[in-house]
């Protein structure tokens, strides 16, 4: 099948007083149509910044590589997105062929415009159709999504509704264009553990029923197990580790990966303390060269680690990963 879309080689930085910073370092990877990826690290590691690269939303002042390339593929054929420069052209991956849910949709509603008119207002734009027809789209797609009363929402302001009904309100607004892709950056990390199983319940049924790709950014492997269909682990701007989530999640190989795996409570050990992964991601005004890991991997090998930066090696036909412990000329 086709990729709905491809990354390949995504470096990108930020033009900044003390130089350019790299916040994403040689990227790639694709996305099927009715695919879930999972996006996987701490805060700091380039998830949001990665998502955002595909709708061109990053700030002024970033900076791709003439490598780095973004490539959607429509009904139309296909689009390369970082060509892409005037808000016209832009329509087609903001809001049209591909859609966001923000971590936090209190500060991404207009708090003094009604949730209706917001939903209206970007159909219009995007499908352009009159207001009435606007508003029953709206209403419907507030209801697919599971909130109460519909047309009463749809004339309420944000801070009227709960944090889980402000997610699918948000959810619904995303889906309202029917979008080829949807990202969704840390939609369940606000809410209550009832609401997070709704909502990812909700996002399994609109797989099925849209056939819309999906890549999920979290820091919770255990959300992720429950979602999607592949993962990708980052850190410090690397993808360091790729595969099936089933494969990934029980046979992990890369240190960090490991490390992720064992910070999650242990449902049948309930006293069994956290181990969480030891140290803090380093600035990346401080990039650490050779493997970007290796201040704080329990498995560090020695020079290698800190002078060389591993490539991707496969482990099985469809997992890989970037850790020295896995290199040639290491593991021989």
């Amino acid at each position: 099948m086709t990729a709905l879309i491809e990354v390949k080689n995504l470096t990108l930085k930020f033009r900044t007083d003390e130089g350019l910073i790299t916040a994403v370092d040689d990227v790639s990877f694709s996305i099927k149509k009715g695919e879930v990826m999972g996006l996987v690290g701490e805060s700091g590691s380039g998830k949001s910044v990665t998502a955002k690269a595909l709708m061109h939303l990053n700030a002024k002042n970033a900076v791709y590589t003439p490598e780095s390339k973004i490539i959607l593929h429509t009904e139309n054929g296909p689009v390369d997105v970082l060509s892409l420069r005037k808000a016209k052209e832009m329509k087609i991956v903001r809001g049209g062929a591909i859609s966001m849910i923000f971590q936090e949709p209190m500060a991404s509603f207009a708090p003094a415009i009604t949730i209706g008119n917001q939903m209206v207002e970007q159909l219009q734009i995007h499908g352009g159709i009159n207001k009435a027809r606007a508003k029953e789209i709206s209403i419907e797609m507030l209801d697919r999504v599971g909130i109460s009363d519909p047309s009463k929402r749809f004339d309420q302001y944000a801070f009227e509704l709960s944090g889980g009904m402000r997610q699918r309100a948000m959810i619904a607004m995303a889906l309202s264009t029917k979008p080829s892709l949807l990202i969704a950056d840390e939609p369940t990390t606000a809410l209550d553990v009832t609401i997070q199983a709704q909502v990812i319940d909700l996002m399994k049924d609109l797989v099925a029923e849209f056939h819309m790709g999906i890549i999920f950014i979290t820091h919770d492997l255990g959300v992720i197990a429950q979602t999607a269909d592949k993962v990708s682990v980052m850190y410090l701007g690397k993808l360091i580790e790729e595969g099936p989530v089933r494969d990934v999640i029980r046979n992990a190989k890369h240190p960090y990966t490991q490390g992720l795996l064992a910070a999650l409570p242990k449902l049948d050990d309930l006293d069994a303390p956290l181990t969480p992964v030891a140290g803090d991601i380093p600035s990346p005004l401080e990039r650490p060269p050779g493997c970007v890991f290796h201040t704080r991997c329990p498995q560090f090998i020695g020079d290698i680690c800190k002078t060389v930066l591993p490539v991707a090696e496969m482990v099985t036909e469809d997992h890989s990963v970037a850790c020295h412990l896995y290199q040639p000329e290491v593991a021989t």
